[in-house]
């Protein structure tokens, strides 16, 4: 698919690949030579930077429907695990001396083939635990048994329509950030060149945070919460955002009101800015170290290169931000909204550590970086590839 001589990169890599050299000196060929300013063109110039915003944007949309779609599921066990923790109850139990002949009890048995029910009245009743969760594969099992297998993809139109405009504006403005900081640092501060990448990731996240806020409260809502009763269809992502206005709803609508739906901001922007930060200063040197060692500039090998960057640096950053991401769970799942706009991240940590120490901190920590790993990893190397289509055909 790709091009190239051997012991060469793809034109559209070579740029990323070789802008920076992370000790502070010159930026370095894929053979490892010193480049000359004054026989080559600025290694911020070339392909990578004729790539229109458009273009960009394309390629991290396609990019990101697909990483969407795969891990989805991790992402409803991460959220089940964090709801747990924070005391949403999946079930409520039945006070045996309140219930008459005639109570329904239906949605105290979690399945209909489980075993474990005692029958009560004219209906089986399921122990507690089987409304527990004790791990990623347990989520996945009772999810399916009790609520069916679609709903691990509980969210997805809501992970989609958050995923393609947040990663449309992340990718794109992160590399236009990179180019030009690196190319500015390179002439008048060479010495801060390596920690462009940290700086454009955090700046592009934050402003793709701000304006994607409200899909993702509505996306951790609705995974979040088992849905109690069979055949009903559950509350797509705009009934969700109406049901977190509707408590706070006045005959003026006060714009003030719509301040609910960027309720937990504060925690994502503190989540996302990190992981941003960490993730890119750690995915550009295991990239720009394997494409340096890749023999043959074929498509598979750069693609590869790509998703193991993306992998280790994804993985890395999500266990690292872990507590933060539970602080934004906690705040958004909230169901007094005027409280969760009260608390800061700082006091939602606080509450966190005191009742639950910290694993609370940790709680959903596996499942949140076995879906950051590929995320970023698929996310990464569809971009790339994208980007090099789109580029063959400007050629």
């Amino acid at each position: 698919m790709v091009g190239c001589s051997r012991g060469s990169l793809p034109t559209w890599m070579t740029a990323a690949a070789s802008r920076v050299d992370l000790s502070g000196g010159a930026s370095t060929s894929h053979q490892g030579a010193p480049s000359s300013s004054s026989s080559q063109a600025p290694p911020g110039a070339g392909p990578d930077q004729e790539l229109g915003m458009v273009e960009r944007a394309l390629s991290a949309a396609g990019a990101a429907f697909v990483s969407a779609i795969i891990v989805n599921p991790l992402d409803v066990a991460k959220t089940r695990l964090q709801a747990q923790a924070a005391g949403v109850l999946y079930h409520h139990p039945p006070q045996m001396a309140a219930l008459g002949p005639d109570a329904i009890l239906s949605e105290f048995r979690c399945s209909p083939s489980c075993t474990r029910g005692i029958i009560l009245g004219s209906e089986p009743v399921c122990p507690p635990d089987c409304f527990q969760y004790k791990g990623t594969l347990d989520v996945f099992l009772k999810v399916v048994r009790q609520e069916g297998f679609g709903r691990l993809w509980r969210g997805t139109n809501a992970g989609l329509a958050l995923a393609v405009p947040t990663v449309g504006i992340y990718l794109p403005c992160y590399d236009i950030f990179r180019n030009w900081m690196e190319d500015f640092t390179r002439s008048n501060a060479p010495g801060l060149t390596p920690y462009a990448p940290l700086v454009a990731g955090s700046v592009a996240r934050s402003l793709a945070c701000i304006a994607c806020s409200p899909i993702e409260l509505a996306r951790t809502r609705m995974q979040a919460y088992k849905e109690f009763r069979p055949g009903v269809k559950p509350p797509g992502m705009w009934k969700t955002l109406v049901g977190v206005l509707s408590p706070i709803a006045s005959s003026s609508q006060n714009v003030q009101n719509y301040r609910a739906l960027w309720t937990g901001v504060g925690a994502q922007l503190a989540r996302d800015v990190p992981f941003s930060a960490i993730c890119w200063s750690t995915l550009e040197p295991i990239r720009r170290k394997l494409l340096g060692l890749v023999e043959e500039g074929n498509a598979a090998s750069v693609v590869g290169a790509n998703f193991a960057a993306g992998f280790v640096a994804g993985s890395l950053a999500a266990g690292a931000t872990c507590p933060l991401d539970v602080a934004k769970t906690r705040r958004q799942i909230e169901k007094d909204t005027e409280k969760a706009m009260r608390m800061t991240t700082r006091q939602t940590l606080n509450e966190i550590w005191s009742s639950g120490g910290l694993k609370g901190l940790f709680a959903g920590v596996g499942p949140r970086v076995a879906r950051a790993g590929p995320s970023v990893g698929i996310v990464i190397s569809c971009y790339e590839v994208v980007k090099y289509a789109l580029h063959q055909r400007h050629s």
